[in-house]
This record gives C-alpha cells, structure tokens and sequence, in this order.
C-alpha cells in the first residue's frame, strides 16, 4: 500500500495505539490525543487527499472554504453555497446563544473569513489578507509573510469558536506555490476528512487564480484527537483498504479572486476517479 494514499489512516491508528486519554472541558467529553502530526499532499501530481476508507462529502468541505474567502459571517450564507457545517456553532452553542455580541439566528460571528477578509485594525479600518496574498502572487511577489491568519485571540469572544486551522502559509519557489497550513485542534474522524480536501483545495485554486503551479501542502496538526463516542467505529474503519487518490478538476474559467467572491459555486469543482467505502455516520461534538 503507497503510504501516501494511506496518510489518514496511519494518523487513525496512531492516535488509538499511542494516544492519551484526555477531559475536554468544552464538549464534556474524553478523547484519545496524540501532540503533532505532519500530513503532506502533493498537488502537482494532482492526488487529491480524499478518505476512501468511507465516502466523504467533499462539495461541502469546499463551500465551507468558498465561504471563508468570501468572508461570511452566516450559517444562512454557508447552507445557500451548500454546507450545513456552521448551523451547530451558531445556533446551538448555550455559550454564543448568551453572548452579547451575537447579532441573532445564524449569526457566527468575527471567525475565520471574517478575520481573513477583514481583519480590524486597532487603529481603524480592516486588513485584507488574502486579497493582499493574491495579489503579491500574481506578480510573482513572496515577501516571506504571504499568511492568512484566522487566529485573532483580541476577538474570540465576538465569534461563536476559535478557528481550528488558522494559518495558510503560501511560499512561491520560481512558478511554483507551496502552502504550509497549521492547525491547533482536530478531530480526526470528523473535521481532518474535511480539512485534508480544505488544504488541498486552497493550494490548487489559489495557484490557479495567481497563474502558478501548485507544488506541496503541508498539513501540521498539533493536536489530534478522537473522542470516546467515535473510537469504536473507527476501529472499524481502519480495518478497510485505502484505495488509490482521486483527482480534483476547477473549472478553468475562474481565474480572479473576484470569479470567487461573484459567480463560483462547488458546481465549478468536480472529483474523478473517487473510490470509497461505505459511508460512518460519526457523532458531531457542539
């Protein structure tokens, strides 16, 4: 088995043989954890990283990121370009239901593209960074600091969570962009199948619409975790063969942020080639 195809689920058995036993405070629940993990996928060989070991709904993991570069701050936002995954933090979270900041239903938020897009200044006015990113790189610009951050700890209690992965580093080598992306938290049943298809799909739309090659992503996660109520069917899930990576296909019209921010839907994005499993129902922790 090329151990490439079968990164996730190394990472899987990983956690489960050497993890430590841990209470989160948060969801009231154990997990087993595991401290670093390095995941790489190569997009020049266009292998994008999908689970096989059960079916994955990629075009949701991709409306989630289309949303943060837009910068939307709604769940009701997010469910119209085709992913639900922002109702729970919303609408169900007793802590953001009672925040003060909460502007009403479906409300998340200064999270994520909200802090990508528009980033406050102390001294008024918002920052811009990925608007900042895309253009340096369309000139063939890398001043070492071409870095969307999502990690704003000035304003965590105006959002309904922290980011989980905050930081999208993108280095240009000649014609060639590379993407090293850092995350704090994971939940490895759950958010890693969506964050894989996130990292890889940011490297390979970003270079598209900056006229590069895409090279590696690098995929740090600090802490990776599988929660008590998930350990059993995962156990079961790694005892399946991975299969061999699909391939990601963009629609070869989008070629401006703008393109991103108007018209672009997951209908613009299509995989080939995708085996998988059987699809696990994994419980979601709030």
């Amino acid at each position: 088995m090329n151990s490439k195809h079968s990164q996730y689920e190394d990472l899987c058995k990983r956690v489960i043989n050497e993890g430590i036993w841990i209470d989160n405070t948060r969801t009231g629940k154990r997990c087993l954890t595991v401290i670093n993990a390095d995941l790489e996928y190569d997009m020049a060989a266009n292998e994008f990283p999908l689970v096989t070991t059960r079916k994955t709904f990629w075009k949701s993991a991709i409306a989630e990121m289309l949303c943060y570069i837009r910068g939307y701050d709604n769940a009701a936002d997010f469910r119209k370009v085709g992913t639900k995954t922002w109702d729970a933090n919303a609408n169900l979270n007793e802590a953001w239901l009672n925040n003060p900041y909460r502007k009403g239903e479906d409300d998340m938020g200064r999270v994520y593209g909200v802090q990508g897009r528009a980033w406050a200044k102390p001294d008024g006015g918002f920052v811009d960074q990925y608007n900042k990113i895309i253009d340096h790189l369309s000139k063939g610009i890398d001043d070492r600091g071409e870095i969307l951050s999502f990690y704003n700890p000035g304003e965590f209690h105006m959002g309904c969570l922290r980011p989980c992965m905050y930081s999208h580093h993108f280095s240009l080598l000649g014609d060639t962009l590379y993407l090293n992306s850092t995350q704090r938290s994971c939940d490895v049943p759950l958010g890693l199948v969506f964050n894989q298809i996130q990292v890889a799909w940011l490297l390979q739309i970003t270079s598209q619409i900056t006229g590069l090659k895409a090279g590696k992503a690098f995929h740090k996660i600090v802490n990776a975790h599988i929660y008590e109520d998930q350990l059993k069917l995962m156990k079961e899930q790694i005892k399946r063969e991975p299969y061999a990576p699909p391939k990601l296909l963009i629609n070869p019209d989008i070629k401006s942020l703008e393109d991103l921010e108007t018209w672009v839907t997951v209908d613009d994005f299509e995989v080939v080639d995708y085996q998988h499993h059987d699809p696990i129902k994994y419980p979601f922790s709030v």
